[in-house]
């Protein structure tokens, strides 16, 4: 399976980020079919330049992208925040009935 995920290069303690579609048996800085932007968390705004038509031909192709990819994809306006189904809310736990005799 093919997933979207960031590859960490940069310098020690000044992480950048490439955006890469690669197998999901790979490790995250280990080989990758294409690059498909990156990602500078230490600019102000965080600076995201992503190929849009190349990820969304990979979305459409069945890549999975991994939970932090998928927040800025959202972010940049390439994908829809996904909708969750609303949870039940939680019973509260009845107290005990005093017996009376």
């Amino acid at each position: 399976m093919v997933k979207l995920k960031l590859r960490r290069v940069g310098k020690k303690k000044q992480p950048y980020y490439r955006l890469v579609a690669a197998d999901s048996r790979c490790a995250p800085s280990g080989r990758f079919i294409e690059n498909l932007g990156h990602y500078d968390p230490h600019t102000d705004p965080p600076t995201l330049t992503f190929k849009e038509d190349r990820i969304r031909e990979w979305l459409s192709n069945g890549a999975m992208p991994t939970e932090s990819v998928e927040r800025l994809l959202v972010l940049a306006g390439i994908k829809e925040r996904p909708e969750y189904p609303a949870q039940p809310a939680a019973k509260e736990p009845e107290a005990p009935k005093a017996e009376t005799e």
